[in-house]
């Protein structure tokens, strides 16, 4: 796979495994910084009601064999609720700059704990200190009671924090734990397109399936990739 390749056109005969070129695309995208946050990614879920939801989360783990990508949420918000009653998702990541998206259906699944404590431990103290001061998707009356809450969080973890703020007090770095209502979520693809950007808007797309089928708490079994070109 050439860069020019990846860059203008997918090849007459289409790849037998998509996944690395998506891994290819993404960290072209990322090494170039086409856009502040080249790992955004939208994902897709469905409530009891058959509402349909979609948010942008950061993909920090792209696994192209055997074809999942990581990214991390509090395990009590909307999304992870959704995603573990259906998870059955839809996501898509879009560089406009360079004129490509891939667009994946699949379904989700959380990550081991192990996976889910080294990502954590790898996090700016702060970001740490939001998962636990944070209840995602819940109501708070203001900022200001967010703030307090975090706070009194902060507290209990033994974190020493400026008055009325949340940050800490001295140059004293703290471990934090990850607490257990927060993780990662692993999105195993059973669809992929991947789509160029054509003069004229003709672009260019390649579709792939396969199955999967649940193998683990964490994994899927997967069949071969099978190609096929579309229309645009």
């Amino acid at each position: 796979m050439t860069t020019n390749e990846t860059l203008n056109r997918l090849p007459e005969k289409l790849p037998d495994d998509p996944m690395h070129w998506a891994d290819a695309w993404l960290k072209e995208a990322t090494a170039s910084a086409v856009q502040r946050n080249p790992n955004a990614v939208t994902i897709a879920s469905v409530g009891d009601d058959g509402q349909p939801s979609a948010r942008v989360v950061l993909c920090k783990q792209f696994v192209p064999d055997p074809g999942y990508f990581v990214f991390h949420t509090n395990y009590e918000s909307r999304k992870a609720a959704e995603l573990g009653a259906r998870p059955q998702s839809a996501a898509l990541f879009h560089w406009d700059a360079i004129g490509r998206q891939i667009r994946l259906e699949g379904q989700v699944v959380r990550s081991p704990a192990q996976e889910s404590d080294e990502y954590f431990a790898s996090r700016h103290w702060g970001s740490q200190l939001g998962a636990w001061g944070s209840d995602q998707s819940k109501p708070i009356a203001s900022k200001e009671a967010l703030v307090i809450q975090i706070r009194e969080r902060g507290d209990s973890l033994g974190l020493s924090l400026a008055d009325g703020t949340t940050h800490l007090q001295d140059d004293h770095v703290p471990t934090i734990a990850r607490p257990t209502n927060w993780g990662g979520m692993r999105f195993w693809a059973h669809t992929i397109e991947l789509w160029i950007e054509g003069e004229d808007r003709i672009h260019d797309r390649g579709q792939w399936r396969r199955e999967i089928v649940r193998s683990s708490e964490h994994a899927y079994r997967t069949t071969p990739w099978r190609g096929t070109r579309l229309q645009p």
